[in-house]
């Protein structure tokens, strides 16, 4: 999704999601923040900005390049490391905050629980996750990523997890022919 002969993915805009500005705004970006899956790194970028000790994680080493690019070229103190978000325990670090900004509805049913696991193993309890991933109310023939009901979040996130709120909020996309509405699903999990 990050080569050079691609055009950047639709929600790769080259700022954050309104709804991780809004949660920045409200304080709730805090203490060691990961941003998981965090492609070119807007939010963890955000969440440094406002004082946290972000890191970003990626499977693409392009993606994480960029990452550390703007970083750089920002002066923002935000970490980029290449990692599995299936294998976060490798970090060898715990956090007070995950973000998801569209990870989750790109995994399949075993790498979603695989991938809860991991979160969990760095989540310290009480800290909070904070998900967005794109909803079933979003019409369209496109198949990926797949759109994520409301039960299927709060099945995923039960031993270990409270499921605070999932409401209604929408992907901010970039225009293009293959692009659909951004509708999607804003949760609170906390971990216990």
């Amino acid at each position: 999704m990050y080569s050079e002969s691609q055009p950047p993915p639709s929600w790769e805009t080259g700022r954050p999601q309104p709804p991780f500005v809004r949660l920045a705004d409200s304080g709730l970006l805090y203490g060691r923040v990961l941003d998981a899956g965090c492609g070119t790194g807007e939010h963890a970028l955000l969440a440094a900005a406002r004082g946290a000790d972000a890191v970003g994680i990626d499977i693409s080493p392009r993606a994480i390049a960029y990452a550390r690019g703007k970083a750089a070229r920002r002066g923002v103190p935000a970490r980029f490391e290449v990692a599995d978000v299936l294998n976060l325990e490798h970090l060898d670090m715990t956090f007070d905050t995950v973000m998801d900004v569209g990870l989750f509805h790109v995994l399949d049913d075993d790498a979603r629980f695989r991938y809860i696991a991991s979160l969990a193993s760095v989540l310290r309890a009480g800290g909070m996750c904070y998900l967005m991933c794109f909803s079933d109310r979003q019409q369209s023939d496109v198949r990926f990523p797949r759109h994520v009901r409301q039960d299927e979040l709060r099945c995923a996130f039960t031993d270990g997890w409270v499921v605070a709120d999932i409401v209604p909020d929408s992907f901010e996309l970039i225009p293009g022919p293959r692009t659909a509405a951004g509708w999607a699903w804003l949760a609170t999990i906390r971990r216990t």
